[in-house]
């Protein structure tokens, strides 16, 4: 440790308590600023990985971003639906590899429901390309067999066994329920970080089966209930679908289909590319995001002027320190080094104080957020605009020491050892 440093410590260590507060405001201002940077790119990274190794998002005739929300997102609902004839077609495709069907309608305690196939737990991927796993149990192989995701077992706590009851339409509370035929829980999902875990998973069939004797949205007046058994003798192909997911043979064949999809005859719809469209969802949420990093620089900036006001407070206190220490040999440059040394510590002490900070917290609200709001918090190194953002941070206050250290430099060339107390 350098004479400069370890003067520098000393004399902080004098005024330990205006110091802490000092070292307290940056610490604050710095995990702030980190904890917005780390939310934004982990929820960023976890958002655009939603869906992986899907080509297209098939729906009826909307926009790239509705599309998304309903048939990804599970948000809102659709303005019209696929007839099952016009997916077959694509699904007999030359160029289709796989196809996903999605049918969407009905909820359960707020979670919604989503009808398809066993493809679905073949072919949907998430983050990097990885897989659907079951964590409890097996895929639905009966009619009324459902799949659960890790949220819904845990906020509901179901298990494998549970018997449930689906509820028609999208809202938390429905007085317009399929009690006369309930689901039986076969599997839990492992977590996912995506809508998936918040989806509850029944078959096309079953879809179908819960709706027999239905028109309009509401059982129909007049008619007889159509019973379990009485819907398993039943065909129950599906009139019409949600939306798909489609995998190609060749990625160089996508705009090709995409452009006959866009234009087919028979029914109108629209075939979106799903990473284009996720990020032209997330630049729709860019105004929230640069405001939380700006209201983060300014709170840096708050806890940087209250370093400087709190140095520049004990320049008069100091004046006789300053003199004893030109009495012994010091310059005024070297009065000028203590001072930006002081600032540099503080600086330097509060970032690491919030780095650490920052950590703790992720650690204790890592499972928090994944499980509220779905978004898999990673704890990983600071990444090196991060280090660069720490960069700025103690250069600035070396900057604003300037201020004191040049203040303290002309005092100690003006009172020498004449200061008058």
């Amino acid at each position: 440790m350098t004479p400069t440093l370890k003067l520098a410590w000393q004399s902080l260590l004098n005024r330990k308590i205006t110091a802490l507060l000092t070292v307290l405001a940056i610490a604050i201002s710095v995990t702030l600023l980190l904890g917005v940077e780390k939310i934004r790119t982990e929820t960023k990274r976890s958002f655009l990985s939603t869906l992986s190794g899907t080509d297209l998002v098939i729906g009826a005739r909307t926009g790239p971003v509705q599309l998304m929300l309903y048939s990804v997102f599970r948000m809102g609902n659709a303005t019209n639906n696929i007839d099952w004839k016009s997916y077959q077609h694509l699904q007999q495709h030359p160029l289709v590899k796989w196809t996903i069907p999605l049918s969407l309608g009905d909820s359960h305690q707020g979670f919604r429901v989503l009808g398809t196939d066993q493809g679905y737990f073949t072919h949907y991927q998430y983050g990097d390309h990885q897989p659907l796993k079951i964590r409890q149990g097996k895929v639905f192989a009966d009619i009324f067999d459902a799949v659960i995701g890790a949220d819904v077992a845990k906020k509901l706590g179901y298990s494998v066994g549970e018997s449930i009851v689906l509820a028609h339409g999208a809202g938390k509370t429905s007085f317009m329920k399929h009690s006369d035929k309930p689901f039986t829980v076969v599997g839990i999902l492992a977590p996912t970080g995506t809508p998936v875990d918040q989806t509850i998973h029944v078959s096309l069939a079953g879809i179908e089966a819960i709706h027999l004797g239905w028109e309009n949205g509401v059982p129909a007046m007049g008619k007889p209930r159509v019973t379990a058994e009485q819907a398993r003798q039943q065909a129950l192909e599906p009139k019409t679908i949600t939306a798909a997911l489609v995998g190609l043979k060749s990625k160089i064949a996508t705009f090709r289909l995409q452009r006959e999809i866009n234009e087919y005859k028979d029914e109108p719809l629209t075939a979106v590319l799903p990473g284009v469209a996720l990020a032209e969802l997330w630049s729709l949420l860019s105004v929230a995001e640069h405001a939380l990093l700006i209201i983060s620089a300014f709170v840096v900036a708050t806890g940087l002027i209250g370093m400087l006001t709190s140095i520049l407070m004990s320049l008069n206190e100091r004046r006789r320190e300053m003199a004893i220490l030109r009495s012994v040999g010091a310059r005024p440059v070297h009065i000028f080094s203590l001072m930006m040394t002081e600032a540099g510590l503080l600086a330097t002490i509060g970032c690491t104080l919030g780095v650490s900070l920052l950590y703790l917290l992720m650690l204790i609200t890592q499972p928090i957020i994944s499980n509220y709001y779905g978004v898999a918090l990673a704890i990983t190194p600071l990444t090196h605009y991060e280090w660069l953002l720490i960069l700025i941070i103690i250069s600035s206050a070396l900057l604003m020491g300037l201020i004191p250290a040049w203040r303290a430099y002309k005092n100690s060339l003006a009172d020498g050892m004449t200061i008058r107390v």
